[in-house]
């Protein structure tokens, strides 16, 4: 099939991304990491698939379409849910969070100057975005958004920000005062 007709069967068939969307997504509102610009981008990559890999006459274009679609959106949120999940074990939200309903306040005020001390020699050790990304786990556990902390640290943007972050998170994962005290909650 030349390239053209591939081209106007992806044309043509744009509306089936949004229908998949909200025949199989629920709640778009709250997607994790992605917006709904996201996933009907992605959707739109899955339509692409199907175009690429259609043989005219062995099924109904748009029927090969509707799987592709709604598997690139389904694997790209079940990757960001497991993403997520792999996160969370060293978001400094749920570990502040564990720390604060397991212990008194004085103990807590204690333990959070210990995991303060801790995140210190961590970046000392950390090197290239780890030290970026350590810095901005300490802004957002004070509320502030990627894009805000990015404005902050000399005019990132928040995909910069969420990139520092996830190399922060890996390392700080690896590191061995960290998992300690996390092991130790």
């Amino acid at each position: 099939m030349p390239f053209n007709d591939k081209q106007k069967l992806v044309e043509d068939n744009m509306g089936l991304v949004g229908t998949v969307i909200k025949e199989n997504v629920k709640n778009v509102n709250n997607l994790g990491i992605f917006t709904y610009k996201d996933i009907f981008q992605i959707g739109c990559l899955g339509l692409i698939k199907a175009a690429a890999n259609y043989i005219p006459g062995k099924e109904k274009f748009s029927t090969c379409a509707y799987i592709y679609i709604r598997n690139e959106i389904f694997n790209a949120l079940d990757y960001a849910t497991v993403r997520r999940n792999k996160e969370e074990i060293v978001d400094p939200d749920t570990v502040l969070d564990l720390l604060l309903a397991q212990n008194p306040q004085s103990e807590f005020e204690e333990t959070a100057s210990e995991l303060e001390k801790m995140l210190d020699a961590a970046k000392s050790r950390a090197t290239g975005l780890a030290v970026k990304g350590i810095d901005a786990i300490r802004l957002m556990a004070q509320g502030y958004k990627c894009r805000e902390i990015g404005e902050m640290m000399g005019g990132a943007s928040a995909n910069d920000v969420t990139a520092w972050v996830s190399k922060a998170r890996a390392f700080l994962k690896e590191d061995p005062d960290i998992t300690a005290l996390r092991d130790a909650i």
